[in-house]
């Protein structure tokens, strides 16, 4: 397979805790998204960039697993990943610190132990994670619904 090459773009406008921001992405999935000081760190509601990475990392990752579980000969029924971005203040920043992923599967004829195994096999294989590892911590618990 060739190189594929996906993009995205932010303005930005006036000062960092007053103004705001519009994302956008070639596919115009998000076209002209709002984002603001408010939305990334006093919880108001609307997006942030630790929201879209975890969106992108959650979105990955099922791919990753379900693709794992196929090549072990297994037929998942359903993979649901939710990813959690912790964002911190140190040194006087901020850093992104950790990503939990939380999968759940349903997949006939696993048990328990082999999913957990073939769940973090795919962590490794999972393009997101690779993006991240060595600069967050990645957290992921399995489990079978």
């Amino acid at each position: 397979m060739t190189a594929l090459h996906r993009s995205a773009s932010a303005t930005w406008t006036g000062t960092v805790k007053e103004g705001q921001g519009q994302i956008s992405a070639t596919s115009s999935v998000l076209s002209n998204t709002p984002y603001s000081f408010a939305t990334r760190f006093e919880n108001q509601s609307g997006t942030n960039p630790e929201e879209l990475i975890a969106a992108a990392h959650a979105a990955c990752y099922s791919m990753a697993l379900t693709l794992t579980l196929s090549e072990k000969g297994y037929q998942p029924q359903q993979v649901q990943t939710q990813a959690t971005c912790t964002i911190e203040s140190q040194n006087g920043g901020f850093k992104i610190t950790t990503m939990q992923l939380e999968t759940q599967g349903d997949i006939s004829g696993i048990d328990a132990e082999t999913f957990n195994q073939i769940a973090q096999e795919a962590e490794q294989i999972c393009p997101v994670s690779n993006a991240l590892r060595g600069s967050v911590t990645i957290n992921l618990k399995a489990s079978l619904k």
